[in-house]
């Protein structure tokens, strides 16, 4: 057997241990390792518990278990890929620092090749922190449509879908077939390719037929693309009391506003990206019915954070593309006045949750 390639899965939930088990092979010699917080007791004790309606129900087991990026990097293990798949909170904290133990190791992975950082995130702009702490690294981004949650540490349920589209990115300072067309930057440009293939046929062996590679300008058009969800129903499930998705679009106001959410999103992504959507992508009109049918009625993550009083992730989903279609002269007024409440409400519940902790601190020291 060839020497074994080693992925390490950073925020092993939901989404990062189900696509961590299905790219895990032994046989392959691909072997997966996970960070893991929460969850860390249950997974280095028994694996994780994977329950897929596709997959069946099965144990797995990570080669590696680690509390931390720089527990991962003493292990001696020398990664070839990492994949991030954390929620991306730039606002609260600059997540990237926590891969620099695993960039200063002496030599790197398979054929002393520098790792690549694969993210698994939600939003705009997910990648420009790790590019400006790793300029050397390739970087894939990568977009996911799959319904997973973790019930109990340890405990995957996988509901449905399985897609997830990756492609390189190269920069955010210029639009990236700018870039790549660069002479100077064909090496680059190749290399990213050939990793962002054979990461897709990583996971296609384990199962996921529908895993697509793209190229660095379809990638952001995708990860653009899939905006008109997450920005228009996210941030409303909170404004609106709770409802999901499909509830949201029986109210005649919210579908209206939905609509009209949905239609900014996608009319700026070709001007912001100068190039149009690859063919492939839905419209308006079919993203509403498609999520008019989703009659799951689970709830979207963005309302499980605020359920939880935990940070959102506003700032990629919303503030990120509010800038840069600004940059290139155009305005979102629907998704501008979303952005202004949800923050609004946000930054007031962290405040509240701050003032209680601290009551609950000073009460407790009284004791």
């Amino acid at each position: 057997m060839s020497q074994s390639r080693h992925i390490l899965v950073v925020g092993a939930g939901a989404v990062g241990a189900f696509y961590g088990a299905r790219l895990h092979d032994e046989q392959r010699g691909v072997l997966v390792s996970a960070v893991c917080r929460s969850n860390y007791a249950a997974v280095s004790s028994a694996g994780f518990r994977i329950e897929s309606l596709q997959f069946g129900t099965s144990t797995w087991r990570p080669h590696g278990v680690f509390r931390s990026c720089a527990d991962a990097a003493a292990s001696g293990i020398r990664f070839d890929a990492i994949v991030v798949a954390t929620k991306a909170l730039p606002d609260v904290r600059d997540d990237s620092v926590d891969l620099d133990p695993l960039f200063q190791q002496p030599h790197h992975g398979h054929a002393g090749r520098v790792p690549t950082i694969v993210l698994i995130q939600n939003g705009f702009g997910v990648e420009w922190p790790y590019r400006a702490r790793f300029p050397a690294a390739p970087i894939l981004s990568a977009i996911t449509v799959v319904s997973c949650q973790q019930t109990q540490p340890g405990v995957i349920v996988h509901n449905k879908w399985t897609r997830i589209s990756i492609g390189p990115f190269f920069t955010s300072d210029e639009k990236p077939a700018v870039w790549a067309a660069r002479p100077e930057n064909a090496a680059a440009v190749a290399d990213a390719n050939a990793r962002s293939a054979q990461f897709v046929a990583d996971l296609a062996a384990g199962g996921i037929r529908d895993s697509e590679n793209f190229d660095a300008t379809e990638i952001q058009l995708v990860r653009w693309h899939k905006l008109a969800i997450n920005a228009t129903f996210n941030p409303t499930s909170i404004l609106s009391g709770g409802l999901s998705n499909p509830e949201q679009l029986l109210d005649d106001q919210l579908e209206e506003q939905a609509r009209g959410c949905i239609l900014e999103i996608l009319n700026a992504g070709p001007v912001v990206l100068g190039a149009p959507f690859p063919p492939h992508l839905a419209t308006a009109d079919a993203l509403l019915a498609s999520t008019k049918r989703n009659r799951l009625g689970a709830k979207p993550s963005m309302l499980v954070d605020w359920e939880a009083g935990r940070p959102l992730e506003i700032e990629v989903i919303l503030a990120n593309p509010l800038k840069l279609a600004r940059q290139c002269g155009v305005e979102m007024p629907r998704i501008q006045t979303i952005y202004a409440l949800i923050r609004s409400a946000s930054r007031r519940q962290q405040q509240k949750l701050k003032e209680e902790h601290a009551r609950q601190g000073a009460a407790g020291s009284k004791l």
